[in-house]
Order: C-alpha cells, then structure tokens, then sequence
C-alpha cells in the first residue's frame, strides 16, 4: 500500500524534512561555509514551529494502525536520504523516530554548540519564554505567574533528574507524553545535560593534565642520562651511526616512552585527534573536498602544512586510538640496539608489500585512504614529516608500506651519517620507484 497520507506526497515531506535538515546543520552552529551560523529569537521561534509541526504530524501517524506502511516507507526514503555521501554525518540517524521529537531534537544541537555563546544563549532563551508565554496567555489571565511556577517546578526536576542520573552519557528518551512538554522543559532538559557534560570533560581535562605532567616530569634527564650522553659526545665516529649501534639504555627508553605518551595525552593532541575523526568518518571524496578548498602545499604557510601533516597522521589512528595509549602504557624495556630495531620495521615492511592481499586491503581502507592523499601532499618531501611528533609517524606510518619505506629511506641515510635529501621529482605522484632520476 505504501504511503497513503490524504494531505500530502511522499516526495512533498521528503523536501520538508530537507529543509529541517538545513535548519539543523545552521543550529549545530555553523553554515555550509564554515562561518559562525548567527541566531536571533525570530529565527529560532520560526526553527522551533517547524519541529512541533514534524511532532504533531509523525505522532499523528504512529498512533494509527492505517499509518504504519506510510512510516515504513518514509523510513526507508530517510534511510537513503541520510546514506548519500555529501549528507551530514551529525544527522545520520534522523528517523522517523527522532522527528517525533523534533523538538528535542533541534534543542539538541541549538544548546550544545560548543562554544555556547552568549548572544546565542539570550536568542534561545528569549525565544522559548516568548513561546511558552504565548501558549499560557489563552487558558491563563495571569500568565507570567503560571509561567514562572512551572518553571520552578521543572527546574527542581531537572536537577533532582540530573543528580540521580548520567543524562549527558545516554540519548535522550522521549515518549508520547514529552509531545505535551513545553518549551521551557525541553530546553531545561537540554542545559543541565549540556552542564553536566561539560562538569565531565572538566574532570577528564583535570586528569589528563595530571598524568601529561607526570610524563613530562619523567623524561627529564636526569644524572645518568646526562653522563652518558656526555660520554658519547666524546667519540669521533658520528653521532647517529654511533647511537644506532649501541645499546638503548633504561633511562634514554623510558625518555623516549615518557615523551610519546606526552605528546599523545597532550590536550591539543587530544582535541586534533577528536576533530579529526569527525572529519575522517565522512566519505573520502567529502574530506579531500575540503582540505582541496584549503589550497594547502609547500608554498603555504609552514604552520598550516605542519597541522595538516598532523591531522592527516592523526585521523590515519583516530579508530586505534585507545589501543595505542594501551600499548604505550604497557610497554617495557628491551635492550636491543637501534639497528636492530630499525631491521625489525624494514623487515615487516617488506613483509606487508610482498601481499597483495594485503595491499588491496590496505588500499580500499580509510587509513589507506589518508595516507595515500598525505602522500601526495608530502609531493616527495619527506623531511616535511620530521616536524611531527616522531612517535605519532611510528603509529601511522607503517599501515602505507609506500610512504613507510621513504620514511625510513631517509632515517637510514640518517644512521650513514649523510644529510638529508630533498626529493624534488614526481616519482611518488607517478607511483614508481625513486631512482636516480635526475632531480
């Protein structure tokens, strides 16, 4: 039977529901441009009527059996609405569901913004009293005492809820009733979950600064280290074959361990790490899009190619991301010389891009897909990645065989006491083998 509502098509509320969408992505706060989305009270009460008109029509249609195909098949629509490529991927579950409570919905991306302005918080308050006091003037003469006690009420609700309750770790549950609720409630709702996430991030900021200093205190040099190192600045044989010859000793290791784990528990780090896999989780041809709009190459400013380098890198481990902290963390001391260990990596690399099957699955991954694109923005220029955390190209590197190996190229030209060769020819874009080209 399909969809069978008598006063409007299917196609027709697809485009109303469009039009929603392009209301949620201006209230999650910023336009298509990447410019700040401006609201005032107006706009917010008209954003406000087109959610309750979506409540009233979907609560209408789930509450009639004869309905129930028409929803199906609106579902469905929604469905692969939501799975094109270019849709927004904050919005990937809007349902039939969600629409019900569209309310709630939209109040979710309008209060957590983040940063919550101050403009924007007078908008939205401005506008959901406006609307509550509209409601309230027809069956109440003294609407602004009725206003004023459901609002003391629900305020000692909402944080009465949010003492017993983690509303910021689960979704919002809204049933048939919270059709009813006004606006008051829902934005109140809205806030103290936005508080207590914000309480939450605080203290995990507090213990994170807390360990990262912990870190940073351990890889101090200490007496050992620095008589050691004073040793070894005596010698005649360079510094970088010497060093790979010899033995990593106890405190130079932990050193180096201390410094990854600092790099990576380091609030920026964190924050990149969070942008990035929102970035990376859209499709390929979407986050290439973008960083082509960003014009980004050599002739940038260092700065902007340096962080580009390093979300790139980022993005490549965002979904290993626990684990690698976890092996870090867990990590002990072997006592094996550089050498040794730079065998071990040219060994597996070799290894990996002697499987094809590997290489193919590598290839159609999203890390693959990064690191590939990484690799022709690098454009040859290996030494570019020496201004990364050395730790962070350790973990991401060694998942594109290709880039891996020129990485290490270069360390190895490093451990013969050479300097380092800038590579100015097109072999990597051509996908061939650098040779003496001519460059």
């Amino acid at each position: 039977m399909g969809w069978n509502h008598p006063d409007i098509s299917l196609e027709e509320m697809m485009k109303l529901i469009e039009g929603f969408v392009d209301i949620l992505v201006l209230a999650s706060g910023y336009q298509s441009s990447g410019l700040l989305a401006h609201w005032d009270s107006d706009n917010i009460k008209r954003a406000f009527q087109w959610a309750l008109f979506f409540e009233n029509v979907f609560r209408r249609l789930s509450s009639l059996d004869v309905y129930q195909e028409s929803i199906q098949e609106l579902d469905a629509a929604l469905s692969e609405m939501t799975s094109h490529p270019s849709f927004p991927q904050g919005l990937a579950d809007l349902s039939s569901v969600t629409l019900r409570r569209a309310r709630s919905f939209l109040s979710e991306h309008l209060l957590h913004n983040f940063p919550l302005r101050d403009l924007h918080l007078r908008a939205v308050i401005t506008a959901i009293v406006e609307m509550d006091l509209s409601d309230l003037s027809q069956p109440e003469h003294d609407c602004l005492n009725a206003y004023l006690n459901n609002l003391t009420l629900q305020s000692r609700i909402c944080m009465r809820d949010t003492s017993t309750s983690s509303p910021d770790l689960t979704p919002t549950v809204q049933t048939e009733k919270s059709g009813t609720d006004n606006f008051t409630k829902i934005a109140l709702h809205e806030l103290f979950r936005r508080q207590s996430s914000v309480s939450c991030v605080s203290v995990i900021e507090e213990g994170l600064d807390v360990l990262s200093n912990a870190m940073r205190h351990s890889s101090r040099t200490d007496s050992v280290s620095s008589l050691f190192r004073e040793q070894m600045n005596h010698e005649t044989v360079p510094a970088l074959l010497r060093s790979a010859d010899a033995l990593v000793d106890v405190v130079t290791w932990n050193r180096w361990k201390s410094r990854a784990l600092s790099y990576f528990l380091d609030k920026r780090t964190i924050r990149m790490v969070s942008g990035a896999s929102l970035i990376f989780s859209d499709a390929n041809a979407q986050w290439q899009k973008v960083f082509g709009q960003l014009h980004i190459s050599e002739k940038s400013s260092k700065n902007d190619l340096h962080q580009a380098i390093e979300l790139l890198l980022l993005g490549s481990i965002a979904s290993r991301w626990n684990c690698i902290i976890e092996h870090l963390m867990s990590a002990s001391y072997d006592s094996v010389t550089i050498s040794k260990q730079y065998h071990v990596l040219a060994n597996s690399v070799f290894e990996i891009s002697q499987s094809s099957h590997q290489i193919e699955e590598i290839k159609k991954s999203k890390e693959g897909g990064i690191l590939d694109y990484l690799m022709g923005l690098l454009g040859g220029q290996i030494h570019l990645l020496w201004k990364s955390s050395p730790a962070l190209a350790a973990v991401s590197l060694p998942f594109w065989p290709t880039l891996f190996r020129l990485y290490l190229s270069e360390i190895e030209i490093q451990f013969k006491g050479k300097p380092s060769m800038i590579r100015c020819c097109s072999c990597i874009q051509d996908r061939n083998e650098h040779k003496d080209c001519g460059a």
